[in-house]
């Protein structure tokens, strides 16, 4: 994500205030003219930390006397999850919302910018008074995922037992751990049952995920340019994000915490990598074409054309308010997503959906194409299933489940309002 995770031109959010967590600049391994395109003054981690303002979060330790464990054998003695809610549940807690966030999103999917907050909400334009998640009339909860970095226990925590952040040795998680970790919040908020679970890219995969291992705790579905399991470009494309992260010197073996700098160059390489996948050509020829960033620097080695500033930005943004282990961790999550392991193969797992599902595709998307929307629907349908999928017609690329909200509005807001009436 992105996801303000795959947000596009610097705006005021850019300028929100971050923890300073930095130590004192060393001397830049760079060439003259691309030292300032990845400043020492970006933090070590943007991860949250306890003792940080809160914002708009709220807190549930989901874990009790026993360890929780993961799906890849590793275990945690306690999980903190941190999320945000918006309007009212009901006396029958029949109205519940479940909104997911896909890779570097967080809770906070709707509201402003603040100290705590470094950009407004990923999704405000669907989550409101009258907007398509309405809050008149839903409670609409986003809790920030396993493994994550903005307030639930990931790899920038304290590892209790060690004395020491998780870091690297945070164990491997699933996108079935995240689930399971909602479904506990779930018990905790006292719903049993959501009306929705809804969600793009990574979000998406947590929203199949729940039709499968709690069938009986959803009433709909809308998993949005999203894939029942991963390819193996996407997994290609994310594989070279993670090496990106790893060789930067400064990462350290993920023992970045306490050191004066943090993998940042690595972590700025990685998203900008990512940003080339979530949008289009022809988004970036309208935009910049072969535009000059420093036209006076044109034959110089390192001077930049308008894409590379952009690209620049978004690198740099990223890593002040994300943590590069926990891209590591949640990157590799999205790879091992398969909707099918250990479920007899993905047609098997997606006759077990027996709620109706509306998944939308983006006609320009290239990471997430809409023949992977397209499988879904065909597979669910071919069960008995009901699935309508809905075509973004868009240049946003995948971005645009973030940035096509007029599209997506109207085919939301009426799935939601037939599913509503259907379980009066």
């Amino acid at each position: 994500m992105t996801p303000a995770h795959h947000t596009d031109p610097p705006g005021p959010d850019d300028l929100a205030p971050v923890p300073d967590r930095r130590g004192p600049p060393g001397p830049s391994p760079l060439p003259p003219g691309l030292a300032d395109r990845f400043p020492s003054a970006l933090p070590a981690t943007g991860a949250w930390q306890p003792g940080d303002p809160p914002g708009d979060r709220r807190f549930a330790t989901v874990t009790g006397a026993r360890p929780f464990a993961l799906e890849g054998g590793g275990r945690l003695d306690e999980i903190r999850v941190a999320y945000e809610t918006w309007g009212e549940l009901n006396s029958s807690a029949s109205n519940a919302v479940l909104v997911c966030h896909a890779l570097t999103g967080d809770s906070h999917a709707a509201g402003s910018s603040g100290p705590s907050h470094p950009t407004g909400g990923w999704w405000s334009d669907l989550i409101g008074p009258g907007r398509a998640l309405d809050t008149d009339r839903y409670h609409v909860v986003c809790s920030n995922v396993l493994g994550g970095c903005q307030g639930t226990t990931g790899p920038a925590d304290l590892d209790p037992a060690a004395g020491r952040r998780h870091g690297a040795r945070f164990p491997t998680v699933t996108v079935r751990d995240m689930v399971r970790v909602q479904a506990r919040l779930a018990d905790r908020l006292g719903i049993g049952r959501w009306l929705a679970v809804v969600g793009g890219s990574m979000g998406g995969m947590q929203v199949l995920e729940w039709a499968v291992m709690y069938p009986g705790r959803v009433r709909s579905i809308l998993p949005l340019a999203t894939s029942a399991a991963a390819s193996a470009l996407q997994i290609a494309w994310s594989a070279i994000g993670r090496l990106a992260v790893v060789n930067d010197p400064d990462w350290n073996g993920g023992d970045y915490y306490d050191r004066p700098a943090g993998p940042a160059m690595g972590l700025a390489i990685a998203r900008q990598l990512a940003q080339v996948t979530y949008r289009s050509g022809e988004v970036f020829d309208q935009r910049f074409g072969r535009d000059l960033f420093d036209p006076e620097n044109e034959l110089a080695p390192w001077g930049r054309f308008q894409i590379e500033s952009y690209l620049d930005h978004h690198g740099r943004k990223l890593a002040r308010r994300f943590d590069a282990n926990t891209y590591l961790a949640l990157n590799r999550a999205m790879d091992l997503h398969d909707l099918g392991r250990g479920r007899g193969g993905v047609g098997a797992a997606l006759a077990r959906i027996g709620v109706p599902v509306l998944t939308a595709s983006i006609t320009s998307d290239l990471l997430y194409p809409p023949h992977q929307q397209d499988q879904l629907r065909d597979l669910v349908n071919a069960a008995g299933g009901d699935c309508r999928l809905v075509v973004i017609d868009s240049p946003q690329g995948h971005d645009g489940f973030l940035l096509e909200t007029e599209q997506l509005e109207g085919p939301v807001a009426e799935f939601l309002a037939e599913i509503e009436k259907a379980d009066a």
